[in-house]
């Protein structure tokens, strides 16, 4: 499998959160070169900017949706990243798109990939692929539930099951490798305010931050899988170097936390004696038991990797980059 020291990889959807975070660890393990390839529409310039410093590290603005603007990118490379996508929030606000950009932005990276000869390729999948949970922990062989969820998140979940399926044909037909990491929630430095479960932690930032109290919407008991998005890119370089294709595999912590004890951690971070505020949703209401956890088990075995960061170190590490970025803004 690829080796990441002096070989050349191509990031699709480098400049957003866990694109640019892949990118700085491809760099730091020595990487011949790395190409950032986005089309800006969701990702940021500013998410890149210290790695485009180094000289190994090149940004082409491309599009997934255009076939040929990933020919030249992908010429010679060894490996590839397809973090590119939308979700759930952006596919109900633009279905017709978002379907787009998740099944066939999906397929032509694997066509560009094929066309070019690169040897593997990671897909950012989700644990939406499970869609609306059991009650058992959730491992890689759990099926897909979708009956009672929304409409754009089933568009979302089903389109990340064909991004895997049409992975799984590519290897199937033409040998490409490749290896489908299901994330659960993302968060970290760069967080942008698309996830709804990571964006819950920013808003609650942005009221600290201005002297109100954070929100918490319903009883608080919501819960969710955090994972730092360091730990995710470091999933990803694991996955290239590994002698693993053809899987999909849970990267999560296997811990649940609640929507009450991130906002409690964020006060703690940001060092305030402000009170949270619980504002009555029905809609937002559950307990405990409605989101059980999932099973990294598969990830240990297969890549031999395991969460590095706590979600308190990940919020005091999130809170930091904020502060950073709230300081320079006003400086400007």
């Amino acid at each position: 499998m690829p080796a990441v020291s002096g070989g050349k990889f191509v990031v699709v959807g480098g400049a957003s959160l866990l694109g640019s975070h892949i990118g700085e660890l491809l760099l730091e393990a020595d990487a011949r070169e790395v190409v950032l390839l986005d089309n800006l529409a969701l990702g940021s310039p500013d998410n890149i900017q210290s790695l485009l410093a180094d000289e190994r590290c090149t940004f082409v603005r491309g599009d997934i949706l255009r076939l040929n603007e990933l020919f030249d990118p992908f010429t010679s490379a060894d490996g590839a990243f397809n973090v590119a996508g939308f979700l759930t929030a952006p596919i109900a606000a633009n279905p017709w798109m978002g379907v787009d950009v998740n099944v066939r932005g999906a397929q032509n990276v694997l066509e560009a990939c094929r066309l070019q000869g690169v040897k593997k390729m990671i897909f950012s999948s989700s644990t939406g692929v499970y869609g609306g949970l059991g009650d058992e922990p959730n491992d890689e062989s759990s099926p897909l539930r979708w009956g009672d969820l929304p409409p754009a998140l089933v568009l979302y979940c089903t389109s990340k099951v064909m991004g895997e399926g049409l992975a799984r044909l590519y290897q199937q037909r033409y040998g490409l490798d490749f290896v489908a990491l299901r994330y659960s929630a993302i968060y970290g430095e760069r967080q942008h305010k698309r996830a709804i479960d990571a964006t819950r932690m920013v808003e609650a930032y942005e009221r600290i931050r201005s002297g109100q109290p954070p929100v918490i919407q319903g009883d608080g008991n919501q819960l969710q899988d955090y994972v730092y998005v360091g730990d995710v890119a470091r999933a990803n370089l694991l996955a290239m170097e590994s002698d693993v294709s053809g899987e999909g595999i849970n990267i999560a912590t296997g811990v649940n936390t609640s929507q009450r004890e991130i906002v409690d951690l964020m006060i703690k971070s940001c060092r305030t004696d402000l009170k949270a505020e619980y504002r009555d949703d029905a809609t937002k209401k559950g307990s405990p038991a409605t989101r059980p956890v999932f099973s990294r088990e598969a990830a240990a075995r297969l890549l031999g990797w395991e969460p590095g960061v706590s979600i308190e170190e990940g919020i005091y590490r999130l809170v930091e980059w904020l502060d950073k970025e709230r300081t320079s803004s006003r400086a400007v």
